[in-house]
């Protein structure tokens, strides 16, 4: 365990996932995405919470959840140091990274599951598909818009399910956001999340970056694994690192590039990636330019 950090351990007969779940003070997102997981989940999963402060009660209600394993800390130490953080308490091989404003729909854990038996390899990193209120600004957008709600005050979970069957989404390729699942050993194998991206933005394709660089090709977004997600509430509240430019440095292109000519994210599913992707000229260009801008500023 972490120095300053309390692990509370106590999830019994738990199985096939391990479902990791950072919160900031957002009790009531909280309690929607560990009620939508109680009731639509196929397989009882270990949960397991990282508490960034819990001083709006999240502590005090999760003691009184002797099904849900968390990690608390006194203050907000951020995206990548809590889902690393919860690695010593997972029981399982499949580790599962789930926002705490997210409301899976029914079976969403099964149609993962299946399409991990199906694989028959480790090498791999499988998203679920998102169902969001409004389009983002965003050119490897893959969500299902349809709007149930922005916020627990409003969420109309009775109509979600009514609709969820209908909502379609073909599998697609380049997942790299939550809901996602990795087998342990390669999150071992990676080091988990990179900590210098503290505390979170762009740790994402960084994450996907480093399966990429040990050999992993298959990174599927699954259409049949629905998903809610209200929106990035607490991206809003934190002081953003400069995620963009540590990528750049770090990988010698940008983090677009990567998603838009690399993995190709959003576009329909055709198979495994080739063992190497060669960048077109105008993106080699762009990423010298944009390298040469950050060794001048």
């Amino acid at each position: 365990m972490t120095a300053g950090l309390k692990e509370t351990n106590r999830s019994e007969n738990t199985q096939q996932f391990s479902i990791v779940i950072p919160t900031w003070n957002s009790l009531e997102y909280l309690q929607l995405c560990l009620g939508g997981l109680r009731r639509h989940s196929h397989f009882f999963n270990q949960i397991i919470v990282f508490v960034n402060d819990g001083s709006d009660g999240t502590i005090e209600w999760l003691e009184n959840q002797t099904d849900i394993d968390f990690v608390h800390a006194e203050s907000n130490m951020g995206v990548c140091f809590a889902v690393n953080a919860c690695r010593s308490l997972v029981k399982h091989d499949y580790i599962v990274y789930m926002n705490d404003d997210m409301i899976p729909c029914p079976d969403w854990d099964l149609h993962l599951a299946n399409e991990i038996k199906q694989l028959g390899t480790d090498f791999f990193y499988l998203s679920a598909t998102l169902i969001e209120p409004k389009k983002l600004n965003n050119p490897n957008y893959v969500a299902i818009i349809r709007d149930f709600g922005t916020s627990p005050e409003n969420f109309r979970e009775e109509e979600l399910l009514a609709a969820c069957s209908s909502l379609k989404r073909e599998d697609w390729q380049g997942s790299s956001w939550p809901p996602s699942v990795v087998h342990k050993k390669i999150w071992d194998l990676v080091g988990g999340f990179s900590i210098e991206f503290s505390p979170g933005m762009y740790s994402d394709p960084d994450f996907s970056m480093k399966l990429w660089s040990i050999g992993v090709r298959i990174f599927k977004g699954i259409g049949k694994s629905k998903v809610y997600h209200f929106g990035s509430r607490s991206t809003k509240r934190i002081r953003k690192n400069k995620g963009s430019r540590l990528f750049l440095n770090k990988w010698g292109m940008t983090s677009r590039t990567f998603y838009s000519e690399v993995l190709q994210v959003g576009k329909p599913w055709k198979g495994a990636y080739p063992d190497e992707v060669l960048l077109s000229f105008l993106p080699k260009t762009r990423n010298k330019l944009k390298k040469l801008i950050n060794s001048l500023t």
